[in-house]
């Protein structure tokens, strides 16, 4: 018998609240002799329903149970006017639901339904068709196109299957790789878990959420997809889409560093949905009825680590209007030399778009003169600058409360900007504006405001909230923290230089992209927003020492492999060849590979050359504006034969290291093995 039939689709269901609605669909089985005891079957699920609301999000009801009282696996179908009824999701009513009922003793073939279901639920097609639908025969056309059960055949097969630890047939992945700054560990985790499938005989298609953008997965991809993959430092964009599926959840780097085991784990969690499809529902309808990031996976990520991911979104979208603007100014005073002498500099930064005279570039440019080309990369290069801290107050506030948080963050971030508060004015607005965001978001309010909420209610209080409260509060003692701090560091000289290039070389050098490395070049790209036009401002001097430092790793590690090869494995020996490229272009992940085999060895050669690097780059006096590039920005350096001197002295520092300490625990594995050698015989 099919699972709907047209005497279970009610196309004006009507009810007082959840209940009284799930009331109405199960009279529907009552009345085709699919239940046989209408009140056991509504405690069922009532009981189910307690444990977890069953509302989806896009208006969408499923509510479900097994039951005694149930003699086939069944749906019942019903579409409630545009009001809707609240189902406990929480973007809003549901005004599509599906009862699925299920026999208590008749097995789990049935269980397939639910996994089904939801996926079909997510397409936006086959919601609108159910929308649209005229006729009970309609739905159930629509419905069986999407949802049915296996044969038991089919069903045995993919059991047996699971239950021997192999899949019947390649199994499909998708996967999202993301890294704070969206450069290097995203797409490096994309090719590693591409690798990995081709190896296992799998397929894989990889959403890359960097800093170039994404061409998101499709819903095609999504549903065919027997398992996820996140790997990721930042939250994952859209995760609601994946709603359903098994999913394994990790950071970027485990990603790069063992890709096969990760798909490997995925495998297992897609044979074990298989071989339990009553886990399979469960998860299905508990963890997409949530279709944000999922309640409880947020409460085990400590709150320190929040917080490094909120800020790092916000630097990740920061970068590129750093790396615009930076290398356009930089560019302009290297034209502005070249076509004014050595006055260049200090005369181009009096061009703009609104003065009356001849340094209004709009109405004097003149496409033969090389002053007129610098003076529009200036203009254009300062404009980018300006918003580096909206932007980044912006995506704080939106790592923290989505699109809400966005309006009353880069409004917040402006405020700062005009109150010279800087980068830490921009984080104290992001990170307030995205509280105040979310906050407001979860008011349980009237049906009929709920429309606009979103596009009123929201952005006006939060902004309200927001930029009052940096105004007249928080505003003053940030821009005089903010002074104080631009004070100091143009005040350093000598052993402070000294001592702040060695502590960013070695937190750069230390975990290779991690959590302090990512910290230290955070606060290299935040602090440019404060440079403004000066050619020697220390916040320069921070990112080419940052820069340097982020490049010793991998070029070490390539010399090390090519001077003394017995010391490496063959891949390690392969990966030193790929990081000459990766060092040289301040790529730091080039080193994982190594770190990885040999942490502590590496680790420490590592953290002592690039603090080596870092701190004679700040005594050299090395600027740059560029937050990224490695050795192809070498023109746009200020101080570029130093800034190369202390990066090969740091790079030297390092492969000797590594040598040494590898060579030494060569030796004494040699010296062991000699010992042994009399014994064994």
């Amino acid at each position: 018998m099919p699972l709907i039939s047209d005497e279970q689709v009610v196309l004006e269901l009507t009810g007082a609240d959840r209940h009284e609605a799930t009331r109405v669909l199960a009279e529907r089985l009552v009345a085709t002799g699919r239940c046989t005891d209408l009140e056991r079957f509504l405690a069922d699920v009532r009981e189910r329903e307690s444990k977890m609301a069953t509302g989806l999000p896009g208006g969408i009801g499923i509510p479900h149970a097994r039951s005694a009282a149930i003699t086939e696996p069944s749906l019942v179908f019903g579409r409630i006017d545009e009001e809707g009824i609240d189902w406990g999701a929480k973007d809003g009513p549901a005004r599509l639901v599906f009862l699925i009922a299920a026999p208590e003793g008749g097995g789990d073939a049935h269980m397939q339904v639910l996994p089904q279901l939801a996926r079909a639920l997510m397409r936006e097609d086959f919601r609108a068709a159910l929308l649209v639908a005229e006729t009970p025969a309609e739905v159930v056309a629509i419905v069986d196109e999407h949802v049915r059960l296996e044969p038991a055949a089919a069903a045995e097969e993919t059991a047996a299957a699971a239950a021997e630890g192999t899949p019947a047939r390649p199994l499909r992945f998708v996967a999202v790789t993301s890294c704070p700054t969206g450069i290097a560990h995203t797409y490096m985790a994309a090719e590693a878990l591409e690798h990995a499938a081709r190896e296992a005989g799998h397929e894989i298609a990889v959403e890359t959420q960097g800093s170039a953008g994404a061409t998101p997965l499709t819903a095609a991809q999504i549903a065919a997809a027997d398992a996820v993959v996140f790997a990721h430092d930042v939250e994952v964009k859209d995760r609601a889409r994946f709603a359903g599926k098994p999913t394994v959840d990790v950071g970027v780097k485990q990603a790069i560093s063992d890709g096969p085991a990760l798909l490997e784990q995925a495998a297992e969690l897609a044979a074990a949905w298989a071989a339990d499809p009553a886990k399979a529902a469960r998860a299905t309808g508990d963890a997409a009825a949530s279709a944000e990031p999922d309640a409880q996976a947020e409460q085990k990520v400590g709150a320190g680590t929040k917080l490094r991911q909120w800020l790092m979104t916000g630097v990740s979208y920061m970068i590129p209007f750093v790396a615009a603007g930076g290398i356009l100014i930089a560019l302009s005073f290297m034209l502005a030399q070249i076509a004014l002498g050595e006055r260049g500099a200090i005369e181009i930064v009096k061009y703009g778009l609104t003065s009356a005279d001849e340094f209004n570039i709009a109405q004097h440019f003149d496409v033969t003169s090389l002053t007129s080309w610098a003076a529009l990369c200036f203009v254009i290069g300062s404009a980018s600058f300006g918003f580096l801290v909206p932007i980044l107050s912006g995506y704080i506030a939106f790592a923290i409360a989505d699109r809400p948080g966005l309006v009353p963050g880069i409004v917040g971030g402006a405020i700062a900007t005009s109150m010279n508060a800087g980068f830490l004015g921009g984080i104290v607005t992001g990170l307030l504006a995205g509280a105040l965001a979310r906050w407001i978001s979860s008011w349980k309010v009237h049906r009929g405001v709920r429309g606009v909420m979103p596009v009123v209610v929201i952005p006006l209080l939060s902004t309200l909230l927001t930029t009052g409260l940096f105004i007249t509060v928080l505003g003053r003692p940030i821009v005089g923290l903010m002074t104080a701090m631009n004070d100091g560091l143009n005040g350093l000289t000598g052993a402070g230089v000294l001592v702040l290039g060695l502590i960013l070389g070695a937190m750069m050098g230390f975990d290779l992209g991690g959590p302090v490395n990512k910290v230290a070049y955070g606060f290299a790209t935040a602090g440019l927003s404060a440079a403004g036009a000066a050619m020697d401002a220390p916040q320069l001097k921070i990112m080419a020492a940052v820069m340097a430092a982020g490049m010793v790793a991998p070029l070490a590690l390539a010399l090390a492999t090519a001077v003394r090869p017995r010391l490496f494995s063959a891949p390690e020996r392969e990966n030193g060849k790929a990081a000459w490229l990766l060092g040289a272009s301040f790529i730091s992940e080039g080193a994982i590979p190594f770190a990885a085999a040999d942490p502590i060895r590496i680790i420490v050669a590592s953290t002592i050359g690039s603090a080596v690097t870092g701190g004679l780059v700040m005594l050299f006096g090395a600027t740059l504006r560029a937050p990224h590039g490695g050795i192809w920005v070498l023109p746009l350096i200020g101080q570029p034969l130093l800034f190369v001197a202390a990066l090969a002295a740091g790079v030297l520092v390092t492969a000797a290291l590594v040598i040494i300490l590898k060579g030494s625990a060569a030796r004494r594995a040699a010296g062991t093995t000699a010992v042994a050698a009399p014994v064994a015989r």
